[in-house]
């Protein structure tokens, strides 16, 4: 076998090794046993949550399996497939099986990350705020072209795109704009996404065609299921209805039947401008119940987003990615000095780069958190 072949198979064997490992591949058929028997009770779907979230379970833990599963299978039939190819020099078949073995690595590099996403709310469906920071024209200009590349980042994943609420600029962009996305792992995949985001440009605003930098923040939380209970006391909140001032188009309503809710002890704000009052007042809801869930989940992991704000910007406290158009063409997340020159291809949703690179950061630090706890 020639050493990049070997190269080749030995990559796919780390990526099998960490499935495994994610998985607790040697008590995972166990545990799908003890899930197919407790489905055989016939009193389970009297408790609607629960038979729910045991049937997520076990498909969940079932499509590891088979992925786990094929991917072993796989490695080891191209493996005797070049051996034999070797045995009888037939060049073609070993070709065949290299090509296969490429495709093969992809593939379980991409299902190695997935793996990475096994946090608490991982796997829910999310939500997505920007803000313009300052500077005006420029920042809401900026806000709304990491608008654009988020919804084009879900759209290649296939997931739904919402927009519950979005204002406008003054003279051009938006001043904020909140989406939910649905799909699997959309938390998962986003969070890493949280901060503020810089960029360096000529300025198309500018009759001198200087160079300005511009502020945004992107701000994500996991939508709370029926599986997760968020108390929320109606004396610790305040609800507003005002009229949306929406860019036009679908978004705009022209009675007062955009919601406001102010949760007091923490001063979180959420707003939801769809058609119906009594739609806004749910949505917004789940929206404040989602930010809470947030805040308990930055709390349990303190000491590592501690670890990621630190490196950020002393005037905004939270920069995590510079995107310099002018002098240079660059992406670069400043927490794990990931970078690209592919600008235009990130600006149009290739964003699994970067997000990988940090969900890999993000597991380095738990395991040296649980180390130090040990």
């Amino acid at each position: 076998m020639r050493s990049e072949t070997q190269n080749i198979v030995e990559q796919i064997k780390k990526s099998l090794v960490l499935l495994g490992q994610r998985m607790d591949l040697e008590t995972a058929p166990h545990r799908l046993e003890e899930f197919n028997a407790m489905i055989e009770d016939p009193t389970l779907w009297d408790d609607q949550a629960r038979a729910q979230k045991l049937m997520r379970d076990r498909q969940a833990l079932m499509d590891k399996l088979e992925t786990y599963n094929r991917i072993d299978q796989d490695l080891n039939d191209n493996i005797e497939l070049i051996e034999l190819g070797e045995m009888e020099e037939d060049d073609e078949v070993i070709a065949e099986a290299e090509t296969a073995l490429k495709a093969l690595k992809i593939d379980a590099a991409s299902k190695e990350l997935e793996a990475l996403l096994d946090g608490e709310a991982d796997a829910n469906d999310t939500f997505l705020e920007i803000h313009s920071g300052a500077g005006g024209t420029e920042s809401c200009d900026w806000a709304s072209i990491l608008a654009r590349m988020y919804v084009r980042w879900a759209e290649k994943k296939g997931y739904e795109v919402d927009l519950q609420s979005e204002t406008a600029g003054e003279e051009a962009g938006i001043k904020s704009a909140t989406y939910k996305i649905t799909g699997p792992n959309a938390y998962g995949w986003l969070k890493s996404e949280s901060g503020v985001h810089r960029l360096v440009r000529i300025s198309p605003y500018d009759s001198a065609a200087r160079r300005h930098t511009s502020f945004s923040s992107v701000w994500v939380y996991p939508v709370v299921d029926d599986n997760i209970e968020v108390e929320v006391a109606p004396n610790d909140i305040r609800i507003d209805t005002y009229r949306s001032s929406g860019a036009g188009g679908q978004h705009v309503n022209t009675t007062d039947s955009a919601v406001r809710i102010t949760h007091i002890p923490t001063g979180i704000v959420v707003t939801s401008s769809e058609k119906s009052q009594h739609q806004n007042r749910d949505i917004a809801m789940k929206a404040l119940k989602s930010r809470l869930y947030q805040m308990e989940l930055d709390r349990r992991n303190a000491a590592i987003n501690e670890a990621h704000e630190n490196k950020g910007d002393a005037g905004w406290g939270n920069q995590i990615r510079s995107y310099v158009l002018q002098p240079y063409q660059m992406v670069k997340d400043l927490r794990t000095n990931y970078e690209t020159s592919d600008t235009q291809g990130v600006l149009d949703g290739d964003l699994d780069g970067l997000m990988a690179a940090t969900l890999a950061m993000g597991v380095e630090g738990k395991s040296r958190a649980d180390a130090q706890a040990d």
